[in-house]
């Protein structure tokens, strides 16, 4: 189900689809669909919406690029998970079937795990679940002793004896799960919830397993800073691959891998876990640290330190730059000397805007969201939890203290107070 807008990651969302926000160097979708190959499952069906060409143009049939076999329903209208899950009913024919949220990352020995209890056990499906520390946030899901779901109740109030297992968005099905979906009502949010239709299912006596995924990385990516979360997770999993050019006087350490056709100039020291897309050109004299992504196409230039950041596709950050904990979209320019910050002088917790709401990240740690095409003037500086939307322009030693909207222009403007004297 990958038809949603991602309104709470904008201005990333804006010129994209979520599912195809990169993650350690591929789309977010492109992680799940491999884990789901790897069950044995070949054949996909993505529901899809909001800017679905983009995700069609990219994955297209499936075949060759991913050896499985892709098609597609667009979700006109968007009323609610089980009024998307009904949209793969012919597509499944009767059969069972997987499941799942569009933005959910987790580790691939999940969907073995979910396919193989399906399979072993005797049931009409399986719920996966991970452990909260607020129940009353979510919608949660009670168990009898063989681990079946008894029922699911909707952000319970604080002090409820009813556990701590929330819904982690994966699912395996029988068609039982249509006949539910048609006996669902829209809830109070005017949707039809996929989590109302699989309690009628356990009202009308189906058996639902339930499994902890707890033990492993999960995230539903709703919050800019988790993609950092995510990425983490990637290239925690990353592989040693050199299929770049390599100049002397470079120093490697640790799990690295370099694309096609890119070339690591001299002086340049990066420390792993570290990806570097195809056709970039890192150096002379750059430094990338530990978790950082680094898209096609991309420029990280002379003195320029990367930390911990998502850089996406034809960005250049080419002279005496520094992103720190931070998401920069594709086709941004830095002007030389511009940096980011990524940690307040108080060590309090960056907080950012999200929808007009002041959120705690919880994150000590945490720089900018800029979004594609944003050019910076040389010598500016944008602080903690700023965002600055597409296409805008940043002038030269300008403070950003504050959101940026897309296809503005936002500059310091000085008083002309130069001095001139003749030298005798």
């Amino acid at each position: 189900m990958a038809a949603g807008i991602g309104k709470r990651l904008r201005p990333l969302t804006n010129t994209r689809p979520k599912p195809l926000i990169p993650i350690g160097g591929v789309p977010l979708l492109e992680h799940s669909i491999n884990n789901i190959k790897n069950t044995g499952i070949k054949e996909i069906l993505l529901i899809v919406g909001y800017k679905n060409e983009m995700i069609k143009e990219y994955f297209g049939d499936g075949q060759d690029k991913f050896g499985v076999k892709i098609k597609y329903v667009i979700q006109e209208e968007r009323f609610g998970t089980a009024h998307a899950a009904k949209y793969c009913q012919n597509f499944v024919e009767n059969e069972p079937f997987l499941l799942m949220n569009g933005d959910v990352l987790t580790d691939e020995q999940v969907f073995i795990d979910v396919v193989k209890l399906f399979n072993e056990g005797n049931c009409d499906g399986v719920i996966t679940l991970f452990g909260v520390e607020n129940p009353e946030n979510f919608g949660i899901i009670t168990l009898d002793e063989q681990g079946y779901a008894t029922d699911i109740i909707e952000k319970p109030p604080n002090g409820s004896d009813v556990g701590n297992m929330a819904n982690a968005g994966i699912y395996i099905f029988n068609s039982k799960l249509f006949e539910a979906i048609d006996q669902t009502e829209k809830s109070i949010r005017g949707e039809y919830e996929i989590t109302d239709s699989i309690k009628i299912m356990i009202k009308n006596g189906a058996k639902i397993h339930g499994y902890n995924l707890s033990s492993f990385f999960w995230s539903d990516i709703g919050l800019p800073w988790q993609l950092l979360d995510a990425n983490k997770f990637i290239l925690g999993k990353l592989e040693r691959r050199i299929e770049g050019v390599i100049e002397d006087n470079v120093n490697i350490k640790g799990k690295v891998s370099i694309g096609r056709n890119s070339r690591i100039m001299s002086g340049t020291y990066i420390e792993g876990p570290v990806f570097i897309g195809e056709r970039c050109i890192i150096g002379p004299n750059s430094h990338l640290r530990p978790y950082s992504t680094i898209g096609n196409n991309c420029h990280i230039g002379n003195s320029s330190e990367i930390k911990n950041s998502i850089i996406m596709f034809n960005t250049n950050l080419p002279h005496y730059n520094y992103s720190g904990d931070s998401i920069i979209g594709s086709g941004v320019n830095f002007g030389a000397g511009t940096k980011i910050a990524n940690l307040k002088l108080t060590e309090t917790s960056v907080r950012m805007n999200i929808e007009g709401k002041i959120i705690d990240t919880k994150k000590r740690k945490l720089g900018t969201i800029i979004s594609d095409n944003v050019k910076i003037g040389i010598n500016s500086s944008v602080m903690c939890g700023v965002k600055v939307g597409e296409n805008s322009l940043i002038g030269a030693n300008t403070l950003v203290d504050e959101d940026v909207p897309a296809n503005s222009i936002y500059y310091a403007e000085f008083k002309n107070n130069i001095i001139k004297k003749q030298i005798n």
